[in-house]
């Protein structure tokens, strides 16, 4: 989740939205766009009769409001920062789903998703404090108190509260592999509620979209080439995905690193080992039924690498993956049958 510096996300990607603006249909379109949790957001949306794009922009910044008091690591009167802090604070709903949805994925992927592991972000350099020097008697000492069995949820006889219980102190959170999706998600209903029914919500450039893009058909989703260091987005596309009524994010190690000793530090953090991931996937692209599970399980992705993650979508129909491999001049690519794409690109 880039709630405040686009240079500490553990999940970080680029995609880029294809949207013509042929509309046969005669249907109305809006772009809202601002800026949030340390970057921007846009969405296209066909507006309904009568409603004002003034109002959807003001329901899409209450709910941004809302996401930042709950789950931000860098406002320090949020629910997480409260928890982090050590305070005992009663939950709100924004909470509750991220902390559910993320303890079922860590109980699937046996430990490779795990927002409890805060500390080892955080020593890394990719979490919400600066990078400490890293020892292998530092990292024993934290994986001691990681892991999401630690810790549960509690409703209280005293005011029908829920709090978080922990087993050790220590533990501390950061959602950041599957705040962004889940942002796409919480605004993506509250656009609903306002009678949209053909929309786009891309925060941080993660996707979540229903219905019709405004060149009619499925909306079209560029993903760039996941060479170290390319910032520029849009100008060097590996492919372009075509989907509706799904969340999509991708997962990569080509943009967040350092360089250190000679020795490249990716990013993505594998919560067992406590030491950043050393494979040839390079970024993993996952489409699931809403933003959130599509954030989680290519984190979850890109921390086992290709061949578990091709192990695990081959009994899957719910996900599709398409996933990017090998050298940095020796690219190639695996995805699932169900995926389509387009030959539409110009990288000149």
């Amino acid at each position: 989740m880039k709630l405040q510096s686009a240079l500490i996300i553990p999940a970080f990607f680029l995609l880029f939205i294809f949207s013509g603006c042929s509309n046969s249909n005669k249907k109305e379109y809006v772009k809202i766009e601002g800026f949030t949790q340390g970057g921007t957001y846009h969405v296209i949306c066909n507006i309904p009769n009568g409603v004002r794009p003034k109002a959807i922009k003001k329901v899409i910044e209450q709910e941004l409001t809302a996401i930042d008091n709950s789950l931000s690591g860098y406002n320090k009167k949020s629910i997480l920062a409260k928890i982090n802090d050590g305070e005992d604070v009663p939950l709100d709903d924004i909470f509750i789903e991220a902390f559910t949805v993320s303890k079922q994925i860590w109980y699937e992927s046996n430990g490779a998703f795990d927002p409890s592991a805060s500390p080892l972000f955080d020593i890394w350099g990719f979490g919400f404090k600066h990078k400490s020097l890293v020892t292998k008697a530092k990292i024993d000492s934290i994986l001691q108190f990681v892991g999401m069995d630690k810790v549960y949820l509690e409703k209280r006889d005293t005011d029908s509260l829920i709090y978080i219980v922990k087993a050790d102190p220590r533990i501390t959170f950061n959602f950041n592999a599957l705040a962004q999706g889940l942002t796409c998600d919480l605004v993506a209903r509250k656009i609903e509620e306002t009678g949209c029914s053909d929309y786009l919500v891309e925060v941080g450039r993660e996707i979540v979209c229903k219905g019709e893009s405004p060149r009619g058909g499925n909306w079209r989703i560029g993903l760039d080439k996941p060479f170290d260091g390319n910032f520029d987005e849009g100008k060097e596309l590996q492919d372009i995905i075509t989907v509706t009524d799904r969340g999509i994010v991708t997962s990569g190690n080509y943009r967040q690193y350092y360089v250190e000793n000679g020795e490249k530090y990716a990013h993505t953090i594998d919560p067992v080992s406590g030491y950043p991931v050393k494979h040839n996937l390079l970024s993993a692209t996952v489409i699931a039924k809403n933003g959130t599970i599509a954030d989680a399980y290519a984190t979850w992705f890109m921390v086992i690498g290709l061949e578990a993650a091709q192990k695990i979508v081959s009994d899957r129909s719910d996900i599709e993956v398409y996933l990017v491999y090998g050298a940095q001049d020796d690219m190639k690519s695996w995805q699932t049958d169900s995926i389509m794409t387009t030959t539409e690109i110009n990288n000149e």
